[in-house]
């Protein structure tokens, strides 16, 4: 199995971004977990931070190529209002979660709408670095036709 895992803008600066928001986890604290779930099972997974919107639809467009299983992104701001990052999702045709650090509906009303949530197969918010381990474990179970875990 193959997992690209995305991550959009300013998640590099975790560990000191608002850390009363984001906890003090950085972004290689998480990516380690990821990593150590993904050997249990054997999981190869990519892995790319990017401040840039278009990189990040590169990354799907080349997953798509490299016939990567599925995506866990955690899109940042992205997530309110990249119709091209919707778009290139819904092109890549894999199935992607979308995972925030934050709870965004306990948040400004503009981070309570995602673009994205409709060509996903499903969200996790609110759980600090743990969202992109119940992610992965979400994603996992849905390309191993468990969706219901």
């Amino acid at each position: 199995m193959k997992i690209l895992i995305l991550h959009g803008p300013s998640l590099n600066l975790l560990g000191t971004r608002e850390p009363e928001i984001y906890g003090r986890e950085t972004l290689e604290d998480i990516n380690a977990r990821l990593r150590e779930r993904a050997a249990r099972d054997d999981i190869e997974l990519r892995i790319v931070q990017s401040n840039h919107e278009g990189v990040l639809i590169d990354e799907l467009h080349k997953a798509r190529a490299d016939q990567f299983d599925g995506v866990l992104i955690n899109p940042g701001a992205l997530t309110h209002y990249s119709y091209a990052l919707r778009d290139a999702i819904a092109a890549s045709a894999l199935p992607t979660v979308e995972a925030h650090l934050s709870n965004v509906h306990r948040r400004e009303e503009f981070r309570h709408r995602s673009v994205l949530a409709a060509v996903c197969v499903g969200q996790v918010i609110g759980f600090g670095w743990r969202s992109y381990l119940l992610g992965l474990e979400g994603l996992i179970a849905h390309l191993a036709g468990r969706p219901n875990i």
